[in-house]
């Protein structure tokens, strides 16, 4: 299609509601008609759009992300950051004592209390995003929701070192003042999550496929699924990068005090709400869309009750009842909501992923602790996650997925799931191997941390030296590059606008029940169970993720029809929207 048909196809005649007044619906249709000319300024390039023929024979590429994204990034890497550096102390704050044997502790809870809060931790962490999702989407849109919540957060935060200094500790004030952070806390992130990863991709306006001729005048087609992929490449960069925390807070931990670690956490995230809100005016910033949320639940429920999902579209009600019932959307509406289930579907089996995931910052952190460290803090072990992440992203980024599309192999998200499921089960049997070694080793042999391995008064774990922990956590990083990354990608692509945030929060939502599972694993967490546990989730990831395969498979062939759906909407959000409502009101 060239330039001037696309013009010609966007500067349609109005349409018109006879249900609405027809000087309002002219209003509500120039409205429209602006917010689409301004939105289809970046959809085409010099070659417009392509054919079928073109998308099938040409080359593929991403776009570079504005300015305004890497902004977005910026506060997601401060919010990471505090994030990580501050819940990886988490396991080694509840576990020991204050100035107990083992080490700088805090409240002494033993392995298994400190398993057990942690886990919790990460499951109201991911729990809370709901409430972000419907803050955003029916009130005060992702913005407003994420500001808001930030302050929450600083506030959890603040209690957090308070009650962590020493004084507060020798005083009692550990045990409630952790409880009462983490709550706070995981309120807080789980309001910013749910909007920050949707909000960073609203930053890319593009919608279509267009083409367009290289400096070498190779003809290339810009898709924006590879864009958005891209983006959330960078973005899990930024997270990792920011979860680089690590490699400080547990040498302040060890040196200086818990207090100390977490003291520099709310210093990085006062700074990432600092850029935040002063780079308001640079943002795209979509608008909430109203009761979008309560509406969906009731469909859901016509859509359960009729045992259809057509049910709740006004013209399903009029054809199959014989009235025009009174609902509060339109058939586009269901249209969307029936695409964002399919999002939801393909989520299902995340749970097990994130149960592998957790063990990262809570078993493996114990496991490096039952080890020779050499000097190195036990829970320093964990940036080797992140390091991978970092490495591998811009090696399969410039290297390994340009080369891919240049062989024409596809590598779309279901595939590359599923390879994550699979990366994760290596992980988890790398780590039982470790555990077998441990228990192998002197001087306490399937006892570690016993009598005989201390040294005046601190235990110093069997004789295995801890960097040959390094490969689990390489393995856990590069499967969250393909499953993490994906799924964070598939939950904004398939959603609809009007519920980018709320698709996004039940994407994380999956990491809550993953908590949940690893809470109820938690009596296993103890010796030697630990390693069986170890065995039982790499059998269990590995089989999910070839389950997964052959059951959503198919999606892989629908992807370009998927995206397409927003490209296609009638009408922009904010003026469909108006005009839903325009046509509900009292005439």
């Amino acid at each position: 299609m060239s330039t001037a048909d696309h013009e010609v196809e966007v500067a349609r005649p109005p349409t018109y509601n006879d249900t609405v007044p027809v000087e309002q619906q002219v209003v509500l249709n120039e409205k429209a008609n602006m917010d689409m000319d301004k939105e289809n300024l970046s959809m085409t390039p010099d070659g417009g759009e392509p054919t079928e023929d073109e998308k099938r024979s040409l080359r593929h590429i991403a776009e570079n992300l504005p300015v305004s994204a890497w902004l977005v990034a910026i506060v997601e890497l401060c919010e990471r950051f505090t994030y990580y550096g501050m819940s990886g102390l988490f396991q080694n704050y509840v576990l020991r004592p204050l100035d107990g044997s083992q080490g700088r502790g805090a409240l002494g809870m033993g392995h298994q209390g400190a398993t057990g809060l942690t886990t919790f931790f990460q499951f109201w962490c991911y729990v809370t995003p709901i409430l972000g999702a419907i803050v955003a989407d029916q009130y005060l849109g992702k913005y407003k929701t994420i500001v808001l919540f930030c302050g929450v957060y600083l506030v959890g935060l603040l209690i957090l070192v308070c009650t962590s200094i020493p004084t507060a500790l020798e005083h009692g004030a550990g045990m409630g003042g952790f409880i009462v952070a983490i709550l706070v806390i995981g309120l807080g992130t789980g309001g910013i999550k749910s909007n920050v990863a949707p909000l960073i991709a609203d930053q890319y306006k593009r919608k279509k496929m267009a083409l367009l001729t290289t400096k070498k005048g190779e003809r290339v087609i810009i898709d924006p699924a590879l864009t958005i992929q891209r983006i959330y490449m960078i973005f899990y960069g930024c997270i990792n990068l920011g979860s680089l925390s690590l490699l400080a807070t547990p040498y302040m931990e060890q040196y200086i005090g818990f207090w100390s670690g977490y003291l520099l956490c709310l210093c990085m995230f006062a700074a990432g709400t600092l850029v935040l809100l002063l780079g308001r005016k640079y943002y795209v910033v979509r608008p909430p869309q109203g009761s979008i949320i309560t509406d969906a639940f009731k469909a859901l429920w016509m859509m359960v009750k009729n045992r259809n999902m057509d049910a709740p579209k006004p013209s399903w009600q009029l054809e199959h009842r014989g009235v025009e019932a009174t609902l509060p959307w339109d058939d586009h509406f269901i249209d969307e909501l029936k695409r964002a289930l399919v999002a939801c579907r393909v989520f299902a089996f995340y749970p097990i992923y994130w149960v592998v995931y957790g063990q990262f910052s809570g078993n493996f952190v114990t496991q490096a602790g039952q080890m020779q460290g050499h000097g190195i803090p036990n829970d320093l072990m964990q940036n080797f996650d992140p390091i991978s992440i970092i490495v591998f992203i811009p090696l399969l980024e410039t290297v390994v997925y340009p080369l891919m599309r240049r062989l024409r192999i596809p590598f779309l998200p279901i595939t590359r799931i599923s390879l994550g499921f699979v990366v994760a089960s290596l992980a988890m049997m790398y780590a039982a191997i470790v555990q077998h070694l441990i228990y192998s080793a002197g001087p306490c042999y399937g006892h570690p941390l016993c009598a005989a391995s201390e040294i005046d008064g601190t235990a110093y774990g069997n004789n295995v030296h801890i960097a040959i922990q390094t490969p689990a956590y390489v393995f856990i990083g590069v499967s969250e590059i393909f499953a993490s990354v994906s799924g964070l990608e598939y939950a904004y692509t398939k959603a609809p606008p009007s519920m980018k945030s709320f698709v996004q929060s039940m994407y994380l939502l999956t990491n809550a029940f993953g908590s949940a599972l690893a809470e109820a694993l938690t009596p296993a967490a103890f010796d030697p169970a630990i390693m069986w546990m170890f065995v039982g989730l790499a059998c269990a990831s590995f089989l999910c993720g070839i389950i997964f395969y052959f059951i959503f498979r198919h999606l892989n062939a629908q992807e370009d029809d998927m995206n397409a759906l927003d490209a296609d909407d009638p009408m922009p959000e904010a003026p469909r929207e108006e005009a839903r409502r325009a046509s509900q009101a009292p005439q």
